[in-house]
């Protein structure tokens, strides 16, 4: 999924890269867990922030 040319991500592909619900994909942006940023209602989160996350995750486990 991070090779395609889209920069950024929908709440949908977040939660289906995670394999996360939404509510849980709300609470992960609301708490800055993920950097995101919004255009009125809808969430662009930027691959980027979602390999950060996954990196800094791995390394608490």
């Amino acid at each position: 999924m991070f090779e395609q040319e889209d920069a950024l991500l929908t709440i949908d592909e977040l939660c289906s890269i995670l394999m996360i619900g939404r509510n849980t994909a709300y609470r992960l942006l609301n708490s800055d867990a993920i950097k995101a940023f919004r255009i009125g209602r809808c969430w662009k989160i930027p691959k980027a922030a979602v390999r950060d996350f996954l990196e800094a995750s791995h390394t608490v486990l």
